[in-house]
C-alpha cells in the first residue's frame, strides 16, 4: 500500500513540475520587408494598403510594408532588373517593359475601370467624345495613364491627336480648368472632378472606362520573385485584396485609418474631408468587381492594340506572359 501511494506521489510531483517548467521555444516567423512604390503622392485612394498595414493583413502573412511614392516607370524598370520586388503599376507600363525584355508580371488587379477621364465645365457642352473636336485640352504629360485614357476617348470619338489642341499643365488641372487656361482637363475621375464640384463648378467628365475596357493599376511582380517565392507573392496579393474588401466593407474606418499616412488628413475642415471622402467612394466604385483582383484577357488586348496604334509598342508581345490570376484566392 504504502509504495502504491508513493509512486501516485511521485507521479503527481511531476505532473506539477512539467506544469511549471518553461514551455518550449515557438519558432518566429520570418518578417520579408517589402518596400512599395505606388507612384504617387500620399493620399486617400490609398487606403486599402493603409488598411492592410495597419489592421495586420500584411504582417499576418509574414510582411512588414513600407509604402514608397515613386514614380510607376521607375519601379518597372527597378522590378526588372531585380532591386524591387513588388510595386503598384498600370497595365500599359507593364507591356512596355515587357518589350524591353523586363520580366515583369501583373499578380492582381486593384482598379476594375480605368480611372482616366476628360473633364470640361458643363456650359462647353462636351458630352461625347465626338464633342472634343477642336477642344483646348490640358494633360499632365504626354506619358503614364493620362495619356493613355485620353488616345482612349480620341479614338471612341473618331479622332486623331491633331484634332485637339493640346498642352501639357502638369497636375494643375482645377486651377487650369477654373480659370479658363483650358477647355478641358485630363483627370483622374475619382478625383479633379470632385474638387471641381466642391468649389461651385458645374462638369461633365468622360470616362474612358465608358468606351473601352484597360488595364489599369495593380500589384505587379517579376518572374523572378515568382519562381523563387511564390509563397511571398500570395502574402502580398492576399494582403492587398484582404485591405481593398475591408475599404470597400469599411470606408469610413478606412478614410480614419488614412488620416495617419495622409499628411494634413486629419486637419482638413468638414468641407474639405467630405471633397476627400467624395474621393474615397467613387475610388471605392472602380475597384468593384467579381472575383476581386481578376485580370481581364480582353482588357490586355485593348490595351496592347492601342499602344501598337500609338507606336509605343512595335510589335505584339504574349499577353499570357504578363499577367496571370494564379494567386487570387
Amino acid at each position: 500500500m504504502n509504495k502504491k501511494i508513493n509512486i501516485i506521489a511521485a507521479f503527481v510531483f511531476l505532473v506539477a513540475a512539467a506544469s511549471c517548467a518553461p514551455a518550449p521555444a515557438v519558432e518566429q516567423q520570418e518578417t520579408a520587408s517589402i518596400r512599395l512604390p505606388v507612384g504617387y503622392i500620399p493620399n486617400v485612394q490609398f487606403a486599402p494598403l493603409y488598411v492592410a498595414i495597419e489592421k495586420g493583413f500584411y504582417s499576418e502573412g509574414g510582411l512588414d510594408v513600407e509604402i514608397d511614392y515613386n514614380m510607376e516607370t521607375d519601379s518597372v524598370a527597378l522590378l526588372g532588373a531585380g532591386e524591387l520586388q513588388f510595386a503598384i503599376v498600370s497595365g500599359e507600363q507593364v507591356l512596355l517593359g515587357r518589350a524591353q525584355e523586363l520580366p515583369v508580371v501583373y499578380v492582381m488587379a486593384w482598379y476594375q475601370d480605368y480611372p482616366i477621364g476628360i473633364t470640361s465645365l458643363a456650359d462647353t457642352k462636351i458630352e461625347s467624345p465626338q464633342d472634343l473636336r477642336g477642344v483646348h485640352i490640358g494633360i499632365p504629360g504626354l506619358y503614364g495613364a493620362s495619356y493613355i485614357g485620353f488616345k482612349a476617348l480620341l479614338n471612341a470619338g473618331g479622332l486623331k491627336e491633331q484634332d485637339v489642341s493640346l498642352d501639357s499643365i502638369g497636375f494643375t488641372q482645377v486651377e487650369s480648368l477654373s480659370n479658363g487656361i483650358v477647355d478641358a482637363v485630363v483627370v483622374y475621375v475619382s478625383n479633379e472632378p470632385f474638387k471641381l464640384a466642391a468649389e461651385g463648378y458645374h462638369v461633365n467628365t468622360l470616362a474612358s472606362a465608358d468606351y473601352i475596357s484597360l488595364v489599369a493599376n495593380g500589384l505587379v511582380t517579376s518572374e523572378t520573385v515568382i519562381e523563387s517565392h511564390p509563397d511571398l507573392v500570395s502574402a502580398m496579393v492576399q494582403g492587398t485584396l484582404k485591405g481593398i474588401q475591408f475599404t470597400i466593407d469599411h470606408p469610413e474606418e478606412a478614410f480614419i485609418i488614412s488620416e495617419k499616412y495622409v499628411e494634413n488628413l486629419a486637419a482638413l475642415s468638414p468641407a474639405e474631408k467630405e471633397v476627400q471622402r467624395q474621393v474615397l467612394d467613387a475610388s471605392i466604385t472602380l475597384w468593384q468587381t467579381d472575383p476581386l483582383g481578376f485580370s481581364r484577357a480582353d482588357a490586355w488586348k485593348n490595351m496592347q492594340d492601342l499602344l501598337l496604334q500609338m507606336d509605343l509598342l512595335i510589335s505584339p508581345i504574349d499577353l499570357d506572359d504578363a499577367f496571370n490570376n494564379d494567386f487570387l484566392p
